[in-house]
């Protein structure tokens, strides 16, 4: 196992957040406030104590909005953020592509742009770094257990076949749902290349359905809470819980 966590990271913050306007029609989804702290926000934080120096997050909608957010804290952080704009917005699979070289030949984390979640007492991502082995995995990623999401709906996205290896569920009759946070090793978009067919734009999918047949799609339960905002109601309430413990 590495004992060297990543140093850099992919946000996808590219999103339209379509399902969850009005909150979305002036700023891009990863800005939507909760308790009054962005999305990004929250990320950035969290990345920063993790001990990422670079963060590179990928832009489309509302470019200009998120740019100048966060612009603004890093000026105050001790990270560097860098911008990748797509005129055309390139998945979630392309837009980590597209910009591949600036990982080299190192693991990097990926987080999508509206995740949310508290920590255990060790933290997400250093629990992920702690339990990476490149000889072993590809992807190793988070799975939330549905039992445990109360204040937003849980889709069965996966289940364990193991203590460390999932099977997607096809039907969604799984046990966890895929948490979108991870560690990926750069090396499986050259190694799974005919999962994308080349195409500059390509979901993220294909590749988590490659790496899980090679044996190299590894997970951990996530032992806190993860919220999958996706609507108004989901932020409302999740919004309201954070208010009242203060978070």
């Amino acid at each position: 196992m590495s004992n060297t966590p990543p140093e850099k990271a992919f946000i996808l913050g590219a999103g339209f957040g379509t399902r969850l306007r009005p909150y979305t029609n002036d700023r891009p989804k990863p800005m939507v406030e909760i308790n009054g702290r962005s999305l990004i926000t929250r990320i950035m934080d969290k990345l920063t104590e993790a001990g990422v120096k670079d963060a590179y997050v990928n832009t489309h909608y509302l470019a200009d909005v998120l740019a100048d957010h966060l612009k603004s804290y890093e000026k105050q952080h001790d990270i560097s953020i860098h911008l990748s704009h797509e005129p055309d917005i390139l998945d979630t699979g392309g837009g980590i592509k597209n910009i591949l070289s600036e990982f080299r030949d190192k693991p990097f984390y990926v987080i999508a742009g509206d995740s949310l979640w508290t920590d255990g007492d060790v933290p997400a991502l250093t629990r992920l770094a702690q339990n990476w082995d490149s000889t072993k995995m590809d992807i190793l990623t988070l799975m939330q257990p549905l039992k445990e999401m109360v204040l937003t709906k849980g889709i069965g996205d996966y289940s364990f076949k193991d203590e460390r290896h999932v099977k997607r569920s096809l039907d969604k009759s799984g046990t966890h749902m895929w948490t979108n946070i991870r560690i990926n090793d750069p090396s499986l978009f050259e190694k799974y290349e005919p999962e994308i067919q080349k195409n500059q734009k390509f979901s993220i999918l294909p590749l988590l359905d490659a790496c899980e047949k090679a044996g190299r799609l590894c997970a951990l339960e996530h032992d806190a809470d993860w919220h999958h905002i996706s609507t108004p109601d989901d932020l409302e309430a999740v919004n309201t819980a954070f208010e009242k413990d203060d978070l």
